[in-house]
């Protein structure tokens, strides 16, 4: 585990884990997104969202290859979607939504 992508990562992340686990049981939190080719319906960063929830409760000791992989994703995915930020009040829309199943809330300073 690099100490840049941890850092990187846990810059991007600005939600806590409960936060982020609170947000992806909502409607809100289902109905954005990619879907995943699994079929089963959930999006990709909905997904995605339950295993940074899963990465914020595991020591920095612990984590694996894999999980530094899906780290530097979620760095570049929230980096990349934040560049796109539409004008006006994002407050209730699909933008900040997908971001918030990433561990990203704009609104959080």
């Amino acid at each position: 585990m690099t100490t840049d992508t941890y850092a990187q990562f846990k810059d991007a992340v600005n939600m806590t884990a409960a936060e982020l686990d609170r947000w992806l049981r909502t409607d809100e939190s289902k109905d954005v997104g990619q879907k995943t080719d699994s079929g089963g319906g959930e999006s990709v960063g909905h997904d995605s969202g339950r295993r940074i929830v899963k990465l914020l409760h595991t020591k920095k000791s612990d984590l694996t290859d894999a999980d530094e992989a899906h780290m530097r994703k979620v760095v570049g995915y929230v980096h990349r979607h934040l560049a796109q930020r539409p004008s006006g009040d994002v407050r209730d829309t699909k933008w900040r939504y997908s971001l918030m199943n990433w561990g990203h809330d704009p609104l959080k300073h």
